[in-house]
Order: C-alpha cells, then structure tokens, then sequence
C-alpha cells in the first residue's frame, strides 16, 4: 500500500453494520455464470454480477453505500476502473472497503496494488467559485482484461452547523440504472433513521405495455427501509424517448410549511442595518436619479456589475443569506447575498420585489419532485414593476436595458421566500419586441452584388452580441458572417468548397448604435459579391436569400415520449430585398408564394412584394414562450413549423435569360409546368 498514513479524506475500513457484511465465500459465490451473464457477454456488453446500493440518512449524516461487481471486457472500462476520481465535499469521507479482482476462480485483494492521492478539485477553483472539495485519485495497478472487478466503498457526509438546512430536511433521488449495463442482481435500498418522516415518490415508472404509471407516494417512519430488486436485469428505457424511472425521496413537508421555515432567515436579515447606514455614497447616487425608471435600472446594474460573484459551495448547502452590509463592504457575495442586496436597495426606492428560489438545471423535474428546499439550487429576485412581473438574476454581469428591455430568464417553477407560499409556474411570455429585427438589400449588376445586411438586436440577444464584438476579433467575425451567407445565398450548393474570402470581397461589420437603455444594439454588414447568382446543374440562374436560423430545426425534429417540448424561440422581424439587372419570372410559385400561420404558439406570417427586376418578402414571428407544448397540440405545432420550412423562410428569383431562345424554352417551361 502506497500510503500507509491514512488522512481526513478517506479511510481502509469496514462498512457499517447496517450495511450487512459479505464474506470472500459469499462474494465469489454470487460471481456466478448463467445463460443470462453468457448472453450479454457474448454480445459484448460489459456485465455486472451484482449492485448493492444503500443510501442511509439520519439528522447527523447521510452514508452512500455501493457494493458491486463487474467485468473488465472492454478495453474502455478497464481504462475508466484502473484511474478513479472521487470528489468529496467539506466533511465527507470516502470510505474504501475493498478493492478485490476475481480473475480465473482465484480472489485478489488488490488495495496492496491501490495508489491514493488526495488533490484540489481543480475543475472549481476559478471563475469565482469557492470550494473546500477534495478529488481523491484511485489508481490500481495490474487490472486485466476479462477480469471481474469487486468494488465495496461508502461516502459519509457527517453535517456540520453549516449543513444546518440538511440536518433539518432529507433529499435524495435516485434514478433506474444506466441502460448500457445488465445485471445479474440490482439491489437498492433506502434507511431512514431520521426522527421525522420521509416520504417517496415513484415517477416515470411503467406497465408491461412501456405506458408511465401514475406517480405513488408513501412514507418511512424512522428505522423503517425501502428497497427495489430486480434480478437478471436491463432496463427497458429508451433513453433517447423516454424518462428514466426515478424515486424523490424527501422530508414530509409541505411548500407552505417550507416557506414559513425559511422566510424568518431573509427578513431577520433584510432589516439588520439600514441602506443609509452602510451605503450612504450608493444612496447618494440613487437619490441623484430622478427618474424611477432609470433608478431602477441603476440599482440592478450597480449589484450585476459592482458586486462581484462568488459561488461559495460550502454556503450554498444552507439557505442563511449574508447580511447587505457585508456584501456591500466586501463588494462580493453568492447569489443569496447579492439578491438580498438589490432588495434592500430596491426596498430603498420603493420598487416592490422578493428573493425567490429556482433551479434552472431540473426545473422541469420540480413539479414531479416532493416538495423541498434543496430542490433549489439559485436564488433570483422577482420585481412588481407598473402592473408587470419581472425576474433579474443578480448574479450575471453586463446585462442592460431599463426593466421591460432587459433580457428575459426561461424557467417556469420558482418558490417566493415569503410566508404560506406556494410553488408557483410562471406565466407564458410574449416579447414585446423583436429580438432581431434584420434588413437585408443584394443588388445586383451584370456579374457583381453589393449586399448589406442592417441588424438590430434586442433583449438577450442584444447582450449576447454586445458581448460577442467585445471578446472575438473583428476578422473573425467577418468570416462568421460570411461562412452564414454562404448558405443563405446558397453558394454551398454550387461554390461548396470555394473560399468564403474569395466570394465575399472587401465585407466588413460594424457597430452603428449601442443603446443601453432600449438595450438595443445594431450592425452593419456590407460586402461586394463575385458572381453573386446561384446556378442549378442545368446552369439556370437564381438568386435567392434563405434564413435557416428562421427554420426551427429542433421543433421539426422533435421526438420524445415523455418530455414536453420547451418553447423558447425569440421574436424575429426580416425584411429581404433582392434587386437584379436581369429580368425576372414574376410568376414563379415560391417566388410569390405567401404564408399566414396563427398557431396558438407562435404566429408567423411572410408577406411578397414582386416586381419586374426584383422581389421582397417580409417576414414576422411572433412566438409565446417560457412554456411547454402539450403533448396533444405538438403534431399541429410540428406541422405549422414544417411550413414555414416550405420556402417561407427567405426569397428566390428565377432569372429569365435573355435571347429568343431562352424566352421560348421558358414559355414552354412554363406552360407544361
């Protein structure tokens, strides 16, 4: 053994006594052949003899115990099982139990051939983020080939005054196993040893036929165990389709209950010192302001921009905020202490507004779950500003725009820390305005183009581009512009290949405004073309301006059982000019073709203009977001997307070539058509 000198991290030890004891005897007996192991084998699937998995908690700790056996057959799994890493928070310990091989009939205890290295967790350790976690590195020497590996460890987590929220409430889910692997025996087991009730909830569980059972829940006194077998084993999930079976196990409390508990925390700390005490220089700055709307913004953007963002993880297991003055002192905080501080301020100016608790990353699952505080993983600030609801994260730096223009946040279920609250769902969203509002003109003469391109952003996008010309060189954006128009024109259809620098000569892009109180920003695109029309293999001429990014690929494409589709698409506004020397087909059917769409998500409509050298189209999308598409309404909302797909997105022009015989060969085209 390596390190003979055992540290806080982890330990060579027994497991405890809850988790039962196997001894060699047992453990190679229940490494045991059968048609079923033979069958995965001789598919090449890597297999495992048994899983035995026991997730402990009490009001002092919670303990994950895994024992488990598997094959080593693929040369990938060897790889992953030779060099482990084990991260462990502030106070875990991670337990080893054995680490064994049955290779050809004999059992090798192989913690001799164990190395054990306790590191920083590297990969949280800048940006901001604060964090006591510790990476232990397992590498075992000499693991073979068709080897079977036996693995016994446990994290134990023993809760510290700072874990205070978890000592007082239980989380826990656990999901059905990955569907790679089968399994001789499954085993999961959950013990309560807590002095409260925790119940469980089974979700996305199913019938013989595949269809989802309705959700059950039922609940363990203290002392009391859950347990789910299964033997001979693969789950039957499709996972590309289908959700995978989990159960949320969880404190018995209600969301009233939870809000009551946690609302006393915000206000004890909402009112321990006055602004004007701690922040006389800010409050000069406010009262400066006369207009409420600028002050408003002013009071965001100084915490967005001032108070630099500090993700504490060890702080972020509770839910007691630090207090206003000592973020404002520090000019730092996590999420919580910066929320709270735009409250005081925003309390100050007499804008209404509350801290509400989110989770961005499974906010589709918190309908699903038991109601908990440790569902949430980030904290928000909810504003009643003039009859209209807003939400600002506090924790995101340049950002602008006064309240309606600032960018919107997709969530839908969020918890008000105030008293006797409910979980909440947002209401759907309509922009206002466009996020992109674009004017494109090609003119074109004998064989060159002049294109420009007029872009205003608005909203999200306004600050994503904000940030794009500000981080990224200016050559390369000009190459991503024109690396876009290269489809648009669709020059990969007959140019694939061709260097876009060649095509596209002198293109530059600027910047023409940068309002940041309509957070409006808005470019300039210009470039001369060579040979600026599109020519089919029968060398007939086109020119054409197709938007793909109008085409809302991920909706057409869509295919999940379980997963309503999430509606987020933004507002766009086009107008496309397309101007040529050449006379032009004015009556060709997708050169006039028009669409109206009034889905009950989206409204779409694309209007023509046509004349004898050119054509213009005007195109809309208006799309309700911030929702979920019921399963019943999705065909028809795939179907209106298919067509704005059916050349409603952009604009082409046939040209009519000159010369008696061009003008016959297009009548007769034209009559047979």
């Amino acid at each position: 053994m390596n390190n003979p000198i055992q540290i806080e991290n982890y330990k060579i030890q027994k497991p405890e006594e809850w988790a039962g004891s196997v001894d060699d005897q047992k453990l190679v007996e229940k490494i045991k052949e059968s048609d079923f192991s033979n069958r995965q084998i001789n598919e090449g699937r890597d297999y495992c003899y048994f899983l035995d998995k026991i997730y402990y908690t009490s009001n002092k700790e919670t303990n994950e115990y895994i024992c488990m056996a598997y094959t080593l057959n693929e040369p990938s799994n060897l790889e992953r099982a030779s060099v482990m890493d084990i991260v462990v928070e502030e106070n875990e310990v991670y337990n080893i139990h054995r680490i064994s091989v049955l290779r050809e009939g004999v059992l090798i205890d192989k913690i001799p051939d164990t190395s054990i290295k306790v590191l920083d967790s590297e990969n949280q350790s800048s940006g901001g983020i604060l964090s006591s976690n510790k990476k232990i590195n397992i590498t075992i020497k000499d693991l073979r080939l068709y080897d079977v590996l036996i693995l016994e460890d446990s994290r134990l987590k023993v809760f510290t005054d700072r874990d205070f929220l978890r000592k007082e409430f239980c989380k826990y889910v656990w999901v059905s196993p990955d569907n790679y692997w089968a399994y001789g025996s499954f085993k999961f087991t959950f013990i309560n040893e807590r002095e409260e009730p925790v119940a469980y909830k089974k979700t996305f569980f199913r019938d013989d036929k595949g269809d989802v059972l309705e959700p059950e829940i039922n609940y363990l006194q203290k002392g009391e165990r859950f347990s789910i077998e299964e033997e001979d084993y693969i789950n039957p999930v499709d996972s590309g389709r289908e959700i995978f079976p989990f159960i949320d196990f969880a404190t018995d409390r209600s969301w009233k209950e939870l809000s009551n508990y946690i609302a006393p925390m915000y206000e004890e700390i909402y009112h321990t010192s006055s602004l004007k005490e701690f922040a006389l220089n800010l409050v000069e700055k406010l009262d400066a302001v006369t207009d409420q709307d600028e002050k408003l913004q002013f009071a965001i953007e100084y915490v967005q921009n001032n108070i630099y963002y500090i993700f504490n993880a060890d702080e972020m297991n509770g839910h007691k905020p630090q207090e206003p003055s000592v973020t404002y002192e520090n000019k730092q905080g996590d999420c919580k202490a910066k929320c709270v501080l735009l409250k005081v301020i925003l309390d100050y100016i007499g804008v209404d507004s509350s801290v509400v608790l989110v989770n961005f990353h499974t906010d589709y699952y918190i309908k699903y779950y038991l109601p908990s505080l440790l569902s949430f993983n980030h904290v928000v600030v909810k504003i009643n500003y003039k009859g209209e609801t807003y939400f600002v994260d506090a924790t995101i730096r340049d950002e602008f725009g006064s309240i309606e223009n600032r960018g919107f946040i997709y969530f839908m279920h969020y918890l008000e820390v105030k008293s006797s609250q409910e979980l909440q769902q947002r209401k759907p969203y309509k922009f206002p305005y466009f996020c992109i509002d674009e004017k494109v003109d090609f003119n074109t003469q004998n064989t060159t183009g002049t294109l420009k391109l007029t872009t205003t952003y608005k909203g999200n996008r306004a600050n994503a581009m904000r940030r794009y010309f500000k981080n990224t060189n200016k050559r390369e954006i000009v190459d991503s512009w024109n690396n876009f128009l290269f489809y648009s024109l669709n020059y990969s259809n007959d140019r694939n290949g061709t260097d876009v620098r060649n095509i596209f000569k002198d293109a530059s892009i600027d910047i023409i405004s940068d309002d940041k109180k309509l957070n409006e920003f808005k470019i300039h695109y210009t470039s001369s073309v060579e040979n600026p029309y599109y020519s089919d293999p029968e060398k007939n001429r086109f020119l054409m301006y197709f938007d793909r990014n109008v085409i809302k690929a991920s909706a057409r494409d869509f295919m999940h059982k379980d997963l309503p589709f999430w509606h987020n698409y933004d507002s766009e506004k086009y107008e496309i000019n397309l101007y040529t020397d050449q006379k032009i087909d004015t009556e060709e059917k997708f050169t006039v073709q028009e669409s109206t769409i009034n889905n009950p998500y989206f409204d779409y409509t694309s209007r023509k203009k046509v004349t004898k050298n050119g054509a213009s189209v005007y195109i809309d999308y208006k799309p309700l977001v911030n929702l979920e598409i019921p399963q019943e309404d999705f065909e028809a909302f795939r179907t209106a997307h298919h067509t704005v797909a059916d050349s409603n997105f952009g604009l082409g022009i046939d040209i009519i070539e000159p010369g008696l015989m061009n003008m016959l060969k297009f009548n007769f085209k034209k009559r047979f058509k």
